[in-house]
């Protein structure tokens, strides 16, 4: 290990004892929340949870399966609860949905209880992560680039009441989460 590495871990365990609520990723899908998240929670040694994969758990149900049986105002109503479990079940990394934050009644429980941290990225890498996976309800049925630039468009006001922005570029997912590290350092500073 060097000295850079040494000082960096000792940093980052420093860090990680002053954060005493769930650090909780917002954006866009595709923006790497979920695979970031993983990255993040290994490096602060928290525990890292998936809200959708708990929502699908807990309905029995994927969420494609949630949205076209029920809709989108019952998945949102779930959602929200099942986010106000995690919080309340540990102070790790969650990652939410892409239309989590966008809800008012979810939006101001996790800035009330968590480090909000907006995870953005351009239209085209998310076109690109997104393509890989088909289980996206919203890109259903239209272009995926019109798609994700609308909704980019739509949900920037309210993704930017986070208080910590980190753009996710193409790379190792470990510089996107040692840039949220420095961000959420310079936020409790």
């Amino acid at each position: 290990m060097s000295a850079d590495t040494a000082f960096d871990d000792m940093r980052i365990a420093r860090l990680a004892a002053r954060i005493d609520r769930p650090v909780v990723l917002v954006g866009l899908m595709g923006v790497g929340k979920s695979t970031v998240g993983r990255r993040l929670a290994a490096m602060l040694s928290r525990g890292f949870t998936d809200a959708d994969d708990e929502i699908e758990e807990a309905a029995r149900r994927t969420i494609p399966e949630i949205f076209e049986e029920f809709g989108e105002a019952y998945f949102r109503d779930g959602e929200r609860r099942v986010i106000a479990r995690l919080m309340d079940d540990q102070a790790g990394v969650i990652a939410t949905g892409g239309g989590a934050f966008v809800d008012p009644e979810t939006r101001a429980l996790i800035l009330d209880r968590a480090i909000a941290v907006w995870i953005d990225c351009d239209v085209d890498t998310l076109v690109e992560r997104t393509a890989r996976r088909n289980t996206r309800p919203l890109l259903r049925g239209g272009d995926p680039k019109a798609i994700l630039a609308r909704l980019a468009e739509e949900r920037r006001g309210f993704y930017s009441e986070a208080p910590i922005r980190v753009e996710s570029v193409n790379g190792p997912h470990a510089d996107t989460a040692r840039a949220i590290i420095e961000a959420i350092e310079d936020h409790l500073a």
